[in-house]
């Protein structure tokens, strides 16, 4: 029988934790398991906190042991600072005080090297939407965002867009067919599509990782809610790019906007409740930016996983378009990608290494290509970094919002939303009013305010365009 005794005698504290070992212990005793067992349970509990917490039995002891070893920090390290860091600020006057106040609170943050705020910036959870953060030693599963990896990716098509309109019932039943949107979509399993992501070793390497690997099949080629989409339009290229293989004129080309659904979902879940156990008296305006020391099990374990969810929402991407250039019969010619919810290891001007953390940002360092998507009856663009050291080499992810969801839906009137799409000749396929160009900011003032950051390489002009019937989230 376990007893209080023998727990102690293994090297368990006094205390609650004892009470709540004894409790798991009980709960896992049956005829069929032996005491070895669970008490071989109860220490790989002990030694592996971070793997247990969502376990239904044992994720209270898991807490408990959590914060029980977590780091012990000094006054000064655990306080903030009396003044942010400097950060730097590109179109302000599209700024909302909000989002202001937001980075400048995260600035405070001991960990905090540097950070710098994008004209799309507007207020998010933890970090602004717009945030560029560089921490030392740490990560903040919060400024990474829910969604871990939200990336963009763009075709250009071997066609001329001329075919959007000549085959436009052919493009959007192509659309309806190949595309899933939506809160918790997936796919039945006879029509699961492969891809090489789904044997990547690192989905045995953690305990939390396992059981998510069916879900990671199941939303395989899918899309979430809210501003995510799958869209065909026209491209139009200025100038010769030899580096893309293209020359400068249309081109129909395939942009879609969506992330690593209900595997990143979790994964930020989980590791932003272990640095919130680890944080536990953080003040109340940064308690969502709690971190975990990257020396820790529970830092590297974060990172293996958000990396994961950034090599599978980059394969949820390849699929979906994949799908369309196969039922569609098109040839690509060029692919454009990029993340802007995650986190880098990169090196500051000094020569420190720093986590940088771009919530809502594209990545921007010299020559590096990227895309930033204007709405669904606004164009994008795709730009090339001017690696801006005050902007740790970032630039915006898009226009950014004007009005929040609830304010979008009680202001805009649906005709004047569905009267900007006809003037444009933009068809839609689902969509909300919460989704309508004018809850955003606009894309050419966006775009104005971060010259110094990127220049336009080309302009996408969205023409049919798929997204969730409501907002919601993965």
């Amino acid at each position: 029988m376990i007893t209080g005794k023998t727990l102690l005698t293994l090297g368990w504290p006094g205390g609650p934790l004892i009470g709540m070992g004894l409790k798991a212990a009980e709960t896992l005793m049956t005829d069929s398991v032996t005491e070895n067992f669970v008490l071989e349970r109860l220490e790989q509990v002990r030694s592996l906190p971070q793997s247990f917490i969502n376990d239904p039995l044992l994720g209270a002891v898991a807490r408990e042991w959590l914060r029980l070893t977590a780091p012990q920090r000094n006054a000064e390290a655990g306080r903030l600072r009396e003044t942010p860091i400097p950060f730097a600020r590109w179109g302000e006057s599209l700024i909302d005080s909000n989002a202001i106040e937001q980075m400048s609170n995260a600035a405070r943050l001991p960990i905090a090297r540097a950070g710098a705020l994008m004209p799309d910036a507007h207020h998010g959870y933890g970090l602004p939407v717009g945030g560029v953060l560089a921490t030392e030693g740490a990560i903040i599963p919060y400024a990474v965002g829910v969604d871990i990896a939200c990336r963009m990716r763009l075709t250009v098509f071997d066609a001329s867009p001329h075919l959007l309109e000549q085959k436009h019932k052919k493009f959007e039943k192509a659309l309806l067919e190949e595309t899933r949107f939506g809160v918790g979509s997936s796919r039945e399993a006879n029509e699961r599509p492969e891809h090489p992501v789904l044997d990547d070793p690192a989905w045995e390497e953690l305990r939390l990782l396992r059981p998510l690997k069916g879900k990671a099949w199941a939303q395989l080629g899918t899309s979430g809610s809210g501003n995510h989409f799958v869209e065909f339009g026209i491209l139009r290229l200025g100038t010769d790019e030899p580096g893309l293989g293209l020359k400068a004129g249309k081109y129909l080309a395939l942009l879609s906007h969506s992330g690593s659904r209900g595997v990143g979902a979790t994964i930020a879940d989980t590791f932003t409740k272990i640095a919130r156990e680890q944080h536990p008296k953080l003040d109340r305006s940064v308690e969502h930016l709690a971190w975990l020391d990257m020396k820790s099990d529970a830092g590297q374990e974060y990172w293996l996983a958000m990396n994961l969810a950034g090599r599978y929402a980059a394969a949820n991407h390849a699929v979906i378009h994949e799908l369309l250039t196969q039922a569609l019969r098109l040839e690509a010619l060029a692919v454009i990608e990029n993340h802007h919810n995650f986190c880098w290891e990169e090196t500051l001007p000094d020569g420190t290494p720093v986590y940088v953390h771009r919530k809502g940002a594209t990545p921007a360092g010299a020559g590096v290509l990227g895309v930033i998507p204007g709405s669904m009856g606004d164009p994008g663009y795709v730009v090339r970094g001017l690696g801006n050291p005050d902007a740790l080499n970032s630039a915006s992810h898009g226009a950014g919002r004007r009005l929040g969801r609830r304010e979008a839906k009680r202001k805009l009137d649906p005709k004047l939303w569905q009267k900007y799409l006809k003037d444009r000749n933009i068809t839609l396929l689902g969509g909300s009013l919460d989704e309508a160009p004018q809850a955003y900011k606009s894309i050419n003032d966006v775009m104005a305010a971060q010259s110094d950051l990127v220049e336009i390489v080309a302009s996408f002009t969205p023409r049919l365009v798929r997204m969730a019937e409501e907002s919601g989230a993965f």
